[in-house]
């Protein structure tokens, strides 16, 4: 705390920002600037706490302890009618309370110095003003030394982290602040990003300690975790005790990206420059609570069954934002281990249909084409997006090319289109965009809608939809989605092996923004109700899987067996001549592209091998069920 505390007095950043646990002595440090800046250098200071009751009843009453027992300050206090509840004078300048729902005291008068307490706690609008953190800056516009520190402890976000290169310290950081609901840890992340650091009194390498270092067995109890629990060196493994704490806090050194420490703790370099220097500190490092302490609070919290105390607990004990549902599902990191070595837009061997999903968004398109096999297993095949304005004709045209393309000549069988977001104003576009595409591939094509659940994971229903916004009239399939099915199936086959039936592949180039949206959110239970909670407002991937495990489930794939994709994958290619003499094979299977856009049938039975002829009887029935079932999707009228 005390380089916090320094940083302040230097006066050469404009804001400081401290996130921390609780227990760690933020409002002592407070206590102590306000000290110093009116024994030494004494100017207007304005103080804010999160609310007016927790100003009257905690923050003024320990402000006058300090003024009343300083007896370098006591004198200077102004006493009688000048003092207030909320307006002290010191040494001749004013120390004003105020609180975030007051806009009139945070406009009130120019400050040299401000003190924000528990900044995630502040209104987001202060009365229509706007953010009450800008409208204190605005005070001291006219101090060209102006400080404004800011304590708190985190709230909500994605706790992200990155490996520094040149000291191996994980550091936090995040790839896009928009996702950070956390005002402290988002004012921690645009600064200076210093992280408290500790020497391992085993391996002597420094590391960043947080919640994951805690050594928490699943089945201890709290009685047990406060008694057993050790925190674990991320270089080495070795075990800490809290024994050990007091000499690492000794020896424990602030250190930013940019910086680098060598094994006697000095650290050189200066990171990048910025005008808010900020300061992070793990809740394990706190000397008023010791690991055991903070590991039965955990289990308690666990134990309970109610998220909110778990968060009370992350955001509290450790000082670390919370992110609903998290240890439900892997790190979006974690899921690269799925790539497997083929490129996009090639056919793995073992597929056996081709089914594709679109997510609409006002300005782009974003789909995923996934190849089907047996045993349910599958694979990513192409992942992307296709921008430009959904309410125009364009796009929906390049979608058109899209579908009408085959995949090393196999063709799309099913492509569901999300059609929850009608593109444009209906006044300006009579059209229902996904609709028109679906009527004009209407044998590929269908457009779906979610709902939170339903008694069976997909149920087609028929619409009248009309063309131009007259009397005339179609018939269209809609198919609705049980979502909390389909992205409770996607979730569970991420955590599937590679080598296991109903594995979820991907190919080698898919990109982290994919794996990234995957794990957007997370399915939060609560007794015997549940909600989908956003981890990250790109989501788009994940729905599109959904869609893209829907289609694959409509045709059935899950009734395929290996002696079907063993005689559909054996086709004999038949070889044809360029004009340079060389011989290249085409599929015999493949739907001409010009049709492809109209749903062709079922993939037929390709030509068996000799190698197969053995196995072909068995292999064509079987195959010959799954093309009865997804056969039927061409049938109309």
């Amino acid at each position: 705390m005390v380089p916090f505390g320094r940083a302040v007095a230097a006066k050469r950043h404009r804001r400081v920002i401290l996130g921390c646990s609780a227990q760690t002595g933020k409002t002592e440090t407070f206590l102590d600037i306000l000290g110093q800046r009116f024994d030494q250098h004494p100017g207007p200071t304005l103080y804010i706490g999160p609310s007016k009751q927790y100003l009257t009843e905690q923050a003024e009453p320990r402000i006058m302890d300090l003024l009343d027992q300083a007896p370098s300050i006591a004198d200077k206090v102004a006493r009688g009618k000048r003092m207030t509840k909320t307006r002290k004078v010191i040494a001749g300048v004013p120390l004003r309370l105020a609180h975030a729902g007051s806009s009139t005291a945070l406009k009130s008068d120019p400050f040299s110095l401000a003190l924000t307490d528990e900044a995630d706690e502040l209104m987001a609008n202060v009365k229509g003003q706007g953010n009450p953190l800008a409208l204190i800056d605005r005070r001291g516009d006219t101090y060209a030394d102006f400080v404004h520190a800011i304590v708190s402890t985190p709230s909500e976000g994605r706790p992200e982290t990155e490996i520094d290169p040149a000291t191996g310290l994980e550091f936090w950081t995040t790839a896009d602040l928009a996702e950070v609901s956390s005002t402290i840890w988002k004012l921690f992340l645009q600064g200076t990003r210093h992280h408290w650091c500790w020497q391992c009194p085993h391996c002597r390498e420094y590391f960043v300690p947080r919640f994951k270092c805690l050594q928490i067995e699943k089945d201890w109890t709290a009685a047990e975790a406060r008694a057993k629990a050790w925190v674990a060196c991320p270089r080495c493994g070795c075990e800490i005790v809290e024994a050990d704490k007091q000499a690492m806090n000794r020896n424990g050194r602030y250190v930013a990206p940019g910086q680098t420490i060598s094994a006697d703790g000095t650290v050189a370099g200066e990171p990048a420059p910025n005008t808010t220097i900020s300061f992070w500190l793990s809740g394990l490092a706190s000397p008023f609570r010791s690991f055991g302490d903070r590991a039965a609070e955990f289990v308690e919290a666990r134990e309970s069954g109610d998220q909110s105390q778990v968060q009370a607990v992350i955001n509290g004990s450790f000082g670390e934002v919370y992110l609903p549902g998290a240890g439900d599902l892997p790190e979006w990191q974690e899921l690269g281990r799925l790539r497997r070595p083929y490129d996009p837009r090639t056919l793995p061997i073992g597929i056996v249909v081709l089914v594709a999903a679109v997510d609409v968004q006002a300005d782009r398109l974003v789909y995923v084409v996934r190849g089907w096999g047996a045993r349910g297993r599958s694979w990513l095949v192409e992942h992307g997006e296709i921008l430009g304005d959904t309410a125009d004709t364009e796009v929906w045209y390049q979608l058109s090319e899209f579908l009408a393309d085959p995949i090393d000549g196999l063709p799309i069988k099913v492509m569901f289109i999300d059609s929850g977001f009608r593109p444009g104003k209906k006044f300006n576009v009579p059209e229902h965009r996904v609709y028109e595409f679906c009527r004009r591939h209407r044998r590929v094509a269908f457009p779906t809608k979610g709902r939170k659940t339903q008694r069976v994971p997909l149920v087609k229903s028929k619409i009248e939809v009309k063309q131009d916004g007259k009397a005339a009239k179609y018939g269209l399939d809609l198919f609705l989605l049980d979502t909390d099915h389909w992205k409770s199936f996607v979730h569970e086959r991420i955590r599937y092996s590679v080598d296991a039936p109903g594995a979820w592949l991907l190919h080698a180039k898919t990109t982290d923004d994919y794996l990234r949206q995957l794990v957007s959110e997370v399915r939060v239970t609560s007794g015997t109700s549940f909600e989908w909670v956003e981890r990250s407002r790109q989501n788009h991937y994940l729905d599109c899987e959904a869609m893209a495990a829907a289609a694959g489930f409509l045709l059935g794939v899950q009734r395929l067996r290996e002696m079907a994709v063993l005689d559909a994958n054996s086709t004999s290619k038949p070889q044809k001549t360029r004009q340079d003499g060389r011989k290249t094979q085409t599929n015999a299977a493949a739907t001409p592209p010009a049709e492809a856009a109209e749903a062709p049938a079922s993939p037929p039975p390709r030509e068996a091998s000799a190698g197969a002829a053995s196995a072909k009887p068995a292999a064509t029935k079987s195959y010959d069920r799954f093309a009865k079932l997804s056969a039927g999707l061409n049938r109309r009228r």
